[in-house]
């Protein structure tokens, strides 16, 4: 199994994943800038949009997107329990969506992108606010998105992890603070980013 990834990107919760699962994998990481792999490999015909992450199966089969990539990776260690069953697995569904389309690419793509204006950026820290609150409200009283860690976990560990970049202010929101030091005593979390930060500042 093959893992497309760039240091520090939303890729990062493919790795957390993996690692709470015990899942081994090759990584390979990818400069969406050229569209190429560090080996030199042509990243587009693996994922045309050049968007990381990818993932490729040992049989050749492609998934993108990390609503699809999460759930599958949590789906070949059941046992792990990071994408629960029934109904639960619609609320894992719901945050995977949130986080992707709330948090990730309303307010944390464009506050870091080096191109938008100063309105763009302006409008995005104005949206975050309504779904911090929000995300702040649900993670009052208990650890996780849902009533244990799942792969939603990761992909917000990942997008919360921004923050560092684009420095909102977190202070408004107690719980998404704790929820952020809990993160990181997971061992798994910990690994998966200490290793993408090193990789991040050795570029």
């Amino acid at each position: 199994m093959d893992i497309y990834f760039s240091p520090l990107a939303c890729s990062l919760a493919s790795r957390i994943t993996l690692y709470e699962t015990s899942q081994a994998a090759t990584f390979h990481r990818v400069d969406t800038k050229t569209g190429k792999t560090a080996s030199g490999d042509d990243y587009r015909a693996i994922n045309p949009k050049n968007l990381v992450p990818a993932l490729r199966t040992d049989d050749g089969a492609v998934l993108t997107e990390n609503a699809a990539i999460l759930p599958y990776l949590a789906d070949r260690r059941p046992d792990a329990g990071l994408a629960p069953t029934g109904f639960a697995r619609y609320q894992l569904q719901q945050w995977l969506s949130f986080i992707g389309s709330e948090l990730h690419k309303w307010v944390f793509t464009p506050l870091l992108s080096p191109t938008l204006s100063a309105e763009s950026k302006a409008v995005a820290k104005d949206a975050a606010a309504s779904r911090l609150a929000y995300l702040n409200d649900h993670l009052t009283g208990r650890d996780w998105l849902l009533d244990d860690f799942s792969v939603a976990d990761a992909y917000l560990a990942a997008v919360l992890n921004w923050n560092q970049a684009v420095k909102l202010d977190f202070s408004p929101y107690p719980a998404i603070q704790a929820y952020q030091a809990r993160l990181m005593t997971r061992p798994a979390v910990q690994k998966a980013m200490g290793e993408e930060f090193a990789l991040y500042q050795a570029a």
